[in-house]
């Protein structure tokens, strides 16, 4: 679909950690919700833009994961997000996590998801399709 990916670098901090160290199955999950917040941000659409004056909030309705590595405490980690998918009222964006290695060149692909959001109206949460002008920035007619 659009071959732009938004990066998002995020600290493993103890407090996403389990006793291990090791991160917590659904902290991954926080890390790509923000980033997928932060995109849509850089876009020029803040939650408070979308609901406020677009009334259209996304939700997720669905997400498929695969746990491939531990991300443990301290880890600098990069959240890489793209849209995979953009139906009438839907985007699906492929999310993965990186960590990278000492040498800051290589890097090894922790977790990959394929997550679902359907677009709502900001107070009937009805579905309803995506704004155009979103449309247009996540598809790179921007």
């Amino acid at each position: 679909m659009n071959n732009r990916e938004f990066t998002l670098p995020v600290r493993v901090y103890y407090e996403d950690t389990d006793a291990g160290g090791v991160v917590y199955h659904s902290n991954y999950l926080n890390f790509m919700e923000r980033a997928r917040t932060e995109y849509l941000r850089e876009l020029g659409y803040d939650q408070d833009v979308l609901a406020n004056e677009l009334d259209a909030l996304f939700v997720v309705s669905s997400i498929q994961i695969d746990y491939k590595r531990p991300a443990r405490f301290n880890d600098a980690l990069e959240v890489r997000t793209s849209v995979e998918n953009m139906g009438r009222a839907s985007v699906e964006f492929r999310q993965r996590i990186l960590r990278k290695a000492e040498n800051m060149r290589d890097e090894e692909v922790l977790t990959e998801a394929v997550v679902k959001v359907a677009c709502v109206n900001a107070t009937s949460f009805k579905p309803g399709a995506i704004p155009q002008s979103i449309k247009g920035a996540l598809s790179g007619d921007y």
